[in-house]
């Protein structure tokens, strides 16, 4: 992996729609492309990380500028990946939003989070951290550079025994391959004490569609006639698929007493 220091013109983006799944008002990638290479993720095809150096200072210029709200911290590249331990971009981040006194959001899949317990615990801050799979075969196929589900749900566990609102995300939900997973997932989020359990189905789009069809082939040729049929000439899988997922998601998730949804919390 080929590490590239930047100089950036701007980092904060301001999220337009309603962002009815994270809830947040703006968006900061602390580094540009991501070392965790998820298969399914378009970020898997980068093999540089863009480090952004001048990351306070033009941070702090842009929260001049806006209204309070809250960030979501890695909304498309992990602020906790491999290269956080050497650069301390996301650390820089939380630094300066407490200065700042915004509230955010920090999406990750790494246990390095508890690094930063000290900074989080006194922000207004949500954890979520991810998971696609506990079965450790479909984990080395699809995301195999990220720490294991274990790792990462005893981050959870850790994250909640300090006080902080913290989460588990299902993202994505790979057909006919996790959503068998559902039913695990829900109690396993339970049991690390979880306050909510997001999901999102996968979506394929551009090269990412044709990279994920050749993982298909290579590793579930079985399921390669029941892909195309579900992602037919879109990005998405079809709408019956989708109602289907959400609905058995919805009652997994009440059965254990788990939103699915962020709850309110400020």
């Amino acid at each position: 992996m080929d590490y590239r220091v930047i100089n950036c013109n701007s980092i904060l983006k301001i999220i337009t729609h309603t962002d009815s799944l994270f809830e947040g008002n703006y968006s900061v990638d602390p580094y540009q492309n991501c070392e965790f290479g998820c298969q399914y993720c378009d970020s898997s095809f980068e093999k540089t990380i863009y480090i952004k150096k001048n990351i306070r200072d033009v941070l702090k210029k842009e929260l001049d500028t806006i209204q309070n709200g809250r960030i979501i911290i890695g909304s498309v590249h992990d602020p906790y990946q491999n290269c956080e331990k050497r650069f301390h971009l996301t650390k820089t981040v939380l630094e300066t939003l407490k200065e700042y006194n915004f509230s955010c959001h920090i999406l990750t899949k790494s246990p390095l989070i508890l690094r930063d317990i000290p900074l989080i615990s006194d922000l207004e801050c949500l954890a979520t951290i991810s998971i696609s799979s506990l079965n450790d075969h479909v984990v080395r196929i699809f995301e195999p550079d990220v720490p294991s589900p274990d790792d990462r749900l005893q981050t959870i566990k850790k994250l909640r025994a300090q006080g902080i609102k913290a989460g588990l995300a299902m993202i994505p939900v790979l057909p006919y391959i996790t959503d068998s997973e559902l039913g695990q997932i829900v109690q396993a989020a339970h049991n690390v004490d979880a306050q909510y359990l997001l999901h999102k189905h996968l979506e394929l789009k551009g090269d990412q569609h044709t990279h994920f069809r050749n993982l298909i082939k290579m590793h579930y040729p079985n399921l390669l006639a029941k892909y195309d049929a579900l992602y037919e000439s879109n990005f998405a899988p079809k709408e019956k698929y989708i109602n289907e997922l959400n609905a058995t998601f919805s009652k997994q998730c009440k059965e254990v007493h788990i939103p699915g949804k962020i709850p309110s919390v400020r």
